[in-house]
């Protein structure tokens, strides 16, 4: 029996986009696109999630990457896209609606420490039982070593879980260490379904 549900973050409760973060700063395409490739590299962003790498660093590093006239706009993008990420539509609701059947609800995100102590100002993270935030672990997903920490910390029954994740990979992880997992495609109405029969009765 399904009593709790973990959700991902970054395209599942919202939409983590580097185009529309860099849009809310610049109007000129060419300048976004420089932008967006320097702030939002993989190259900082993996090892953002793993806690190996400070925001100041990032920031420096990808500075270097842009002309100088756009250096100003780094940090302001960078320090702010915590506060540009448009919610899914329908998925705080869903995060509501199982929180007041007693299905418990908790987050499992790969981001940063900056994210993470920003945190309580996402208001889309507000209904949460709980999160557990990659890099404050010092681990990451699809390690079957964050799942145990957030069953550990939470003191949840691997069993009685399910894992909503964008990612094939994270699923792959979490079916691997016995918890049940759906692969979101964006459309939450389809989620609503799929848990209402996991859990029985109406959500």
């Amino acid at each position: 029996m399904i009593k709790n549900v973990i959700f991902d973050f970054g395209q599942v409760m919202v939409r983590f986009d580097p185009a529309y973060m860099v849009g809310r700063y610049v109007t000129d395409a060419a300048d976004a696109a420089i932008l967006a490739d320097a702030v939002f590299d993989r190259l900082y962003w993996d090892r953002l999630d793993d806690g190996t790498i400070e925001d100041e660093e990032v920031v420096r590093l990808a500075s270097m990457r842009v002309p100088e006239r756009l250096r100003p706009l780094v940090g302001k993008i960078y320090y702010n896209w915590i506060y540009n990420l448009p919610e899914i539509e329908g998925m705080h609701k869903l995060v509501c609606d199982l929180k007041k059947r007693g299905i418990g609800v908790y987050l499992l995100s790969n981001i940063s420490r900056y994210f993470a102590a920003h945190a309580k100002e996402i208001p889309c993270l507000a209904p949460f039982d709980g999160c557990v935030f990659s890099a404050e672990v010092g681990l990451v997903k699809p390690s079957g070593e964050i799942f145990a920490h957030i069953c550990e910390r939470f003191g949840i029954d691997k069993g009685e879980c399910v894992f909503i994740d964008d990612s094939e990979k994270n699923i792959r992880g979490a079916l691997a260490f016995g918890i049940e997992g759906y692969l979101f495609d964006g459309d939450s109405v389809r989620l609503r379904e799929f848990l209402r029969t996991r859990i029985g009765g109406e959500l």
